[in-house]
């Protein structure tokens, strides 16, 4: 079943862009994207703010729940539910704001939705995030929840749970002149027996502890959306760079917790097995997936394990270290060439 393509008249043009080794096809521009010629050929079809979310074939059509998160808002609403549609052929989204998405299975075709108090920056933090990386996981495309670094052409991936300080160590290569790839979302192609990963957007999300540690200020970046604390960097501008193109990776840094009496961060070599059950734990919107896509998962991480350094990775505690932390890797990059 596919979704016929709202005729309505339309605000903008479409526009195609580039992210996570996928061209995107937009009924409007997309905040942190950046529009590629009209003439590139697209993989997925994205209509944001149609008259009805729900064509009305799908209206009707039974519905089956996936997903409830366990965390709720004041009214006990989950922060996201997810239910199949039409016998699985489709994905519905709904988040505790409001903002609903709809996804094809094969991964080729979104359209998003969003109240009248939010705006399309809010949805785009949706959209470009756990609605993509669900695109990339039907795609069959393993995604870890990791930040990714372009140091003389070769990527690392620094893999930790929400907190861990991917991003502001991603930051902190940014003003040191090195390419950032992406952020939070690390999409991995196996191609051979080489990992490629894939550059995302040209944008570096923060919370303004980190941009006041790194910047001076907590107020130093723009916001991504006037609803909510956390900025952004743009990449690609102002000499922060963006690595645009699929780069080998070549080491994994699994961030562990600060440690406060550490006076240099701690690098060392995590075995095999020990690294794979990291990076499952690691991997992206893995709440999601069913028995069959966990398995393809595994088959490619356990790959992955094996023919990529995986890196234990201790950081200090106090913020303004993490050029020690840059450093620290940037020795054990090199030791490992």
């Amino acid at each position: 079943m596919t979704i016929q393509r709202d005729t309505r008249a339309l605000e903008f043009a479409s526009v195609t862009f580039g992210a996570f080794g996928l061209r995107l096809r937009c009924d409007r521009p997309i905040p942190g994207l950046v529009a590629s010629p009209e003439s590139s050929p697209f993989d997925l079809d994205v209509v944001l703010n149609p008259e009805q979310l729900l064509p009305g074939s799908l209206r009707n059509a039974p519905r089956q729940l996936r997903y409830a998160s366990a965390t709720q808002d004041q009214r006990g609403t989950p922060t996201l539910t997810a239910w199949t549609l039409a016998d699985g052929a489709f994905f519905h989204f709904q988040y505790g704001d409001g903002t609903e998405f709809l996804i094809d299975r094969r991964g080729t075709q979104i359209r998003g939705t969003w109240p009248a108090a939010l705006t399309l920056e809010d949805a785009t933090t949706y959209l470009l995030g756990p609605v993509l990386g669900f695109v990339l996981r039907l795609r069959g495309i393993t995604c870890l929840h990791a930040s990714a670094i372009d140091i003389d052409g070769r990527a690392i991936a620094m893999v930790g749970p929400p907190g861990a300080g991917k991003s502001t160590a991603a930051a902190v290569f940014a003003t040191s002149g090195f390419g950032v790839m992406s952020d939070d979302v690390v999409a991995v192609i196996e191609e051979g027996d080489t990992f490629l990963a894939q550059p995302a957007y040209p944008r570096l999300g923060l919370w303004p502890e980190s941009i006041a540690a790194l910047f001076g200020s907590p107020d130093a970046l723009p916001r991504q959306t006037a609803t909510w604390d956390k900025c952004y960097l743009a990449l690609g501008q102002d000499g922060y760079a963006f690595q645009s193109r699929p780069v080998p990776l070549c080491a994994i840094y699994v961030l562990e917790e600060r440690d406060p009496h550490t006076r240099a961060p701690v690098v060392g070599a995590l075995p095999a097995r020990d690294g794979l059950t990291r990076l499952i734990a690691n991997t992206y919107v893995n709440y999601l997936l069913d028995r069959d896509m966990r398995a393809r998962d595994l088959d490619v991480l356990a790959r992955l394990a094996v023919r990529v350094p995986l890196r234990r990775l201790v950081p200090q505690a106090d913020p303004a270290s993490m050029h020690s932390l840059r450093d620290a890797i940037l020795d054990d990059v090199r030791s490992l060439s």
